[in-house]
């Protein structure tokens, strides 16, 4: 049977773990060539200091049935994002899809203080990982996409539209990232229109990251246990449910009926029919508003 992206290009900007890294894996499942970019690599690690690494990513993307390729990327060095889109276009001559990941400013998060108490420095850096980075590699990697029509942009974020438009996530300046990274693809849609082209802001819900797992002292194999510490984490999914969502939304010729709005994997998922790896379709953002900011006790029936 063919794989939906056989024959596709897609860059994962940010894939070496978490969101980035199934995104890359699941659009490696459908057949799909994937550039899989980072700062943490066999050569060094980023100020992450996590051991995931973006060849690691590269190798799950092979084996998943598609074609890894692992790029060292700063991207937020314009030299390094031109000359991976030039070696991009040299080796394979098109960009069907690109996928905004990147992010890495977890450690530099002050949270539940007001801006006052912020260190500046940190809240920048904050910024120029969340936006610069998205912005710089669009600049860089569009011309290739628009060369045919129906390519994708997807920028990925925390939080839909409508949810962050209601609520304070807990810093400023991490409000502000997600925010905008959603405006950014809402910007990018009309930019890309004339020439065919699709973006469309997705969220995963309560994600279960590398780090997530570490922060719940669990496993993926044990991941329920973390419901001792949260009972709400009970909602919580896989990484590879928002790669399902990317997989799918690159897989649909009608694509364009996206273009511009702000979605999470919960909501695809009701439309698409993929689930997360245990079969279930958490639709977590509508969990979190109904349940949690309804001062609900936890209970996922419904909602998984």
């Amino acid at each position: 049977m063919t794989k939906p992206l056989t024959g596709k290009i897609a860059l994962v900007a940010g894939a070496t773990r978490g969101a980035g890294r199934q995104i890359a894996v699941q659009l490696g499942a459908a057949g799909a060539t994937v550039y899989a970019t980072g700062r943490s690599s066999r050569v060094g690690r980023s100020e992450m200091d996590r051991p995931e690494t973006i060849e690691e990513t590269a190798e799950l993307v092979t084996a998943a049935g598609g074609t890894g390729i692992a790029v060292r990327v700063d991207h937020l060095v314009p030299d390094e994002v031109r000359a991976l889109v030039e070696r991009i276009d040299a080796e394979q001559g098109r960009l069907d899809v690109l996928v905004n990941d990147i992010w890495g400013g977890d450690p530099l998060i002050t949270w539940e203080k007001p801006v006052w108490e912020q260190p500046l420095e940190a809240g920048f850096r904050t910024l120029r990982l969340a936006i610069d980075t998205h912005i710089i590699t669009s600049h860089f990697a569009l011309p290739l996409l628009i060369r045919r029509p129906g390519g994708l942009v997807v920028e990925i974020g925390d939080g839909t539209k409508d949810y962050n438009d209601a609520h304070y996530r807990l810093s400023l300046f991490y409000d502000l990232a997600k925010v905008s990274v959603n405006r950014l693809a809402f910007s990018q849609s009309h930019e890309l229109e004339p020439h065919g082209g699709t973006a469309v802001a997705l969220t995963p819900g309560w994600i279960r990251s590398e780090s997530m797992l570490e922060h719940f002292g669990v496993t993926e194999e044990n991941w329920r246990d973390g419901a001792a510490k949260d009972p709400h984490f009970l909602i919580s999914e896989t990484p590879a449910f928002v790669g399902r969502a990317v997989a799918a939304l690159a897989a649909d010729e009608e694509r364009a009926r996206w273009s511009g709005k702000s979605v999470s994997a919960g909501e695809l998922a009701q439309v698409y029919g993929f689930t997360d790896l245990d079969g279930s379709r958490p639709d977590g953002f509508r969990y979190i508003n109904e349940v949690v900011h309804g001062g609900k006790p936890a209970d996922v029936s419904g909602y998984r």
